[in-house]
């Protein structure tokens, strides 16, 4: 077996003694949260996707929520103390982060962003993230995380 290619969300995590798993699926194009839940076998609520945001400031934010729930734009502008937010069109997720659709971890982008957590990740001992690029999820602590990222839990999804 040939040796694993590290990604650059691996490489942080190796330099701040961050434990972490590794899953890998076969997966050739984009594909939503929920369904990379379902094929890797992890619990859905455990599985945290990556969204880009552009405040009202310019400033980039990153947030990772459950892959079943949808962002509420304004509790995510009130935890990151903006006027408002939006989501960052995809054609332009590559030149800001580095990183593809589908392929967007919260560690390791070009420059690192304010990053938000929904809290429900501090109900687990593990999350599920993308690994950096499509077709690898890491499987990490949550609390870890953030200490990496230097962010903060917050409510960001819509309720109702």
């Amino acid at each position: 077996m040939g040796k694993e290619v590290k990604t650059n969300a691996m490489r942080i995590l190796d330099k701040h003694n961050i434990p972490y798993g590794i899953i890998l699926y076969e997966c050739d194009e984009f594909v939503d949260g929920l369904h990379v839940a379902e094929q890797t076998g992890v619990p859905a609520e455990q599985s945290f996707k990556t969204l880009i945001l552009r405040g009202k400031s310019g400033q980039y934010y990153v947030l990772a929520l459950p892959v079943a729930e949808e962002v509420d734009l304004k509790a995510a502008a009130r935890a990151v103390k903006e006027k408002s937010v939006e989501l960052l069109p995809v054609k332009e997720i590559t030149a800001v982060t580095g990183y593809v659709r589908g392929g967007c971890s919260p560690l390791g982008m070009k420059k690192q962003f304010p990053t938000v957590l929904h809290e429900s990740a501090a109900l687990f001992d593990t999350i599920y993230i993308s690994g950096g690029r499509i077709g690898t999820t890491i499987s990490v602590n949550p609390d870890a995380l953030l200490s990496v990222v230097k962010g903060c839990y917050a409510d960001i999804i819509a309720h109702g």
